[in-house]
């Protein structure tokens, strides 16, 4: 009998401790996925808002400065991929209508034929009026990836970089 109460008492701590390993390993693995997602979704976020910002600013220097410029469109379309890849379906939807303003504004400032920056550029005020709906757009993605992030986010009630206006509702 104490033979069989040994057996049976090493059997089931090994049985618990092969358990315990496993259990842990899937909780671990899930941990690590959850991980790797979020930071891939920080990079593709963070080459998205970048790209904004970079094309917006050639853009703007074009007009401003009565010069032609160049930028690499394909990258673009490739980064908006890259960030719906990764995100939730909300912030993937944010990320459409952050397109489509981007869309609209492009045609504006940069398709134009009629508004080229050589000869007939934009005035500040009308670069300023072209953007206010990507950077309205820019506010609804920031706060969706934000939400999306950590619910502890705060929803940001201004337009990143604040330059065009006091807040995303300014209508001037």
């Amino acid at each position: 009998m104490a033979l069989l109460d040994t057996l049976v008492t090493t059997a089931t701590g090994a049985l618990s401790a092969t358990i315990g390993v496993l259990v842990g390993g899937i909780v671990t693995h899930r941990a690590q996925d959850r991980q790797w997602l979020r930071d891939k979704q920080l990079i593709a976020y963070e080459e998205l808002i970048s790209h904004y910002a970079k094309f917006t600013m050639t853009i703007s220097r074009a007009h401003a400065d009565r010069q032609g410029w160049d930028y690499d469109w394909s990258e673009w379309s490739a980064t908006l991929t890259r960030a719906s890849l990764v995100a939730p379906a909300d912030v993937a939807e944010e990320i459409d209508n952050f397109g489509k303003a981007i869309n609209a504004f492009l045609n504006q400032v940069a398709r134009d034929p009629a508004r080229d920056p050589l000869h007939n550029p934009l005035s500040v005020e009308e670069f300023a009026q072209a953007s206010r709906a990507p950077a309205q757009a820019q506010v609804q993605l920031v706060n969706a990836i934000r939400r999306s992030l950590s619910k502890d986010q705060k929803t940001l009630p201004f337009w990143i970089g604040g330059s065009l206006a006091s807040s995303p509702d300014d209508t001037r």
